[in-house]
């Protein structure tokens, strides 16, 4: 039994939301709403969170347009979507955690990328991810 219970805690933590990445293939936003409110988002990180510290989540990167200074968040269904070019640490994030980071920047962050980089992104409004997290509410 032992023995068990090593191999199941030593197995890696998945960086996925099976649920969003298929609401991101058949492009539909109903099912985007509902795999946010039921599932992890992977969220890149400029700076890890302190393991020993429950409440330091990291520091969230963001994209800001050099020519307009629009900022982007950047979310991924799987931590495999998410390009080389960012920062490699990733979080798993939870839907009140999205709800709450949203909340709090929403007059900063233009518009919110799922899996920019494919195989199926899509974009919306951090209004519009607000009212898609908030229907359960």
């Amino acid at each position: 039994m032992a023995g068990k219970k090593r191999s199941r805690s030593s197995e890696p933590l998945e960086f996925r939301n099976t649920q969003l990445a298929d609401a991101l293939q058949t492009q539909d936003m109903a099912a985007l709403a509902f795999a946010l409110r039921h599932g992890p988002t992977v969220v890149p990180l400029l700076r890890p969170g302190q393991r020993d510290d429950p409440r330091d989540s990291g520091e969230v990167w963001t994209y800001r347009d050099p020519k307009t200074g629009d900022v982007a968040l950047l979310l991924f269904s799987d931590a495999v979507h998410k390009p080389a070019a960012l920062p490699p640490a990733v979080a798993l994030q939870s839907p009140a955690w999205l709800r709450a980071f949203l909340s709090a920047h929403e007059a900063e962050i233009t518009t919110v990328f799922f899996d920019i980089a494919g195989p199926h992104p899509m974009q919306a409004t951090p209004a519009d991810l607000i009212a898609a997290l908030d229907l359960d509410a």
